[in-house]
């Protein structure tokens, strides 16, 4: 065991556990309305608890155990239910049970970021049952492709935090929940503005920091690949800020602060796969991109989709982590620690992460779909019209803000 590296895994796993609560339960909850403000908390906590306890019973064994013939595609049951993991079993120089932690608290935001494309109408029932699912059947093996042994990753695809495994995997699934629950009532023409921005900002600052464990602990290692990640984490995000809030000024006459909240995340899901990979000059060109796309998606995009995704997680996520999986084709740099991208002369690393990208796309898509299919024939997936009128807090959970 190394002890330096143990300690920063140890901190990055609180790190990305604090990303998804609080960090993207309050930057949901702000842009709800107030009768919906608890039932989309409630989400995220959801979240943590059903991921949390598949992960150990059979999820991490498909993702990270040895699966025979069908390796390329999926892991084995080796470790199902935690079998073969003792104190000192070890995973690198890491202890695995620390592995297994960390690779959690990824699989639990992945499907946290997926709620928000149906907050304010899905039942609280189906999402539980929904996430149960697709975190064995999605998540799961798209994890074994890219870092597990799969295909993906022997094919060549740089993914360094999860840009295809979380947030393209995640905006994809969103858009497919978005489209089978159907838009919320009164959507688009009525006022669905976001009740309290300041929760938003609040966990938007979160995620930044928590961001830092996500891709810092993403090296394995407390050295300076770790610290690399860091710096390309934060210009691209900053970077991306001031994108969006200049697009804004342009397009609209002002910055908002949604807007500004909005760009940070883009930033941050656009250099997630290339952190390690790229040189700290390229961060800006990423976080650019990325600020450009998500812009687009959230606005241009959505309409042309005529989809309610309510909290742009398909736009934020799906749309940034394709390009910045693409613009990792561009800029990785093999001195930096991956193969050489088009910077380098290997234009054929863009047809990589392009294809790579959309493989996990549309498996995610179809699959997602498939689940919800049988799912929408078992239980409802969405809330009665008097009860999405009367908000969620109250007809899901019998509370409500302030009382």
């Amino acid at each position: 065991m190394d002890t330096g590296n143990n300690a920063w895994i140890l901190t990055s796993t609180a790190l990305v556990l604090f990303m998804t609560l609080p960090g993207l339960a309050l930057f949901y909850a702000g842009m709800v309305r107030r009768k919906n403000v608890l039932s989309t908390l409630m989400q995220s906590v959801g979240a943590a608890a059903i991921v949390t306890v598949l992960w150990a019973l059979i999820a991490y064994s498909l993702a990270f155990s040895d699966g025979g013939a069908l390796n390329a595609f999926v892991g084995g049951l080796g470790r199902i239910g935690m079998a073969g993991i003792a104190p000192d079993t070890m995973s690198g120089d890491l202890p695995e049970n620390l592995f297994l932690m960390f690779q959690l608290t990824f699989a639990i935001i992945t499907v946290a970021i997926i709620a928000g494309a149906a907050v304010e109408r899905i039942k609280f029932s189906a999402f539980m049952v929904f996430s149960a699912v697709w975190v064995v059947l999605v998540y799961a093996p798209i994890c074994h492709w890219v870092w597990g042994g799969g295909f993906l990753g022997e094919a060549g695809v740089l993914d360094f935090a999860g840009g295809a495994v979380v947030h393209i995997n995640a905006g994809v699934a969103g858009l497919v929940l978005a489209k089978f629950v159907g838009p919320r009532k009164g959507y688009p023409g009525s006022n669905l503005a976001p009740d309290n921005l300041v929760l938003t900002v609040a966990g938007a600052g979160i995620l930044w920091v928590g961001w830092f464990g996500f891709n810092g602990g993403s090296a394995l290692a407390a050295d300076g690949a770790a610290a690399h990640a860091l710096v390309t984490t934060q210009l691209a995000t900053a970077t991306a800020v001031l994108v969006w809030m200049g697009l804004e000024w342009i397009l609209r006459g002002k910055a908002s602060v949604l807007g500004a909240a909005s760009g940070a995340v883009a930033g941050l899901v656009a250099i997630t796969p290339a952190a390690g990979f790229v040189p700290a000059w390229a961060a800006f060109f990423v976080g650019a991109g990325g600020a450009f796309a998500a812009y687009w998606g959230v606005t241009a995009l959505k309409k042309a989709l005529k989809i309610d995704d309510a909290l742009d997680a398909f736009g934020l996520h799906g749309v940034g982590g394709l390009v910045g999986a693409i613009l990792t084709g561009v800029f990785a740099s093999e001195a930096i620690g991956g193969a050489p991208g088009a910077i380098e002369g290997n234009l054929l690393q863009i047809w990589t992460q392009t294809w790579g990208a959309l493989a996990a796309a549309v498996y995610c898509g179809a699959v997602t779909f498939a689940i919800l299919f049988v799912l929408s024939k078992l239980m409802p997936l969405r809330v009665d019209e008097e009860s999405e009128v009367s908000g969620l807090d109250t007809s899901l959970h019998g509370e409500s803000v302030g009382g």
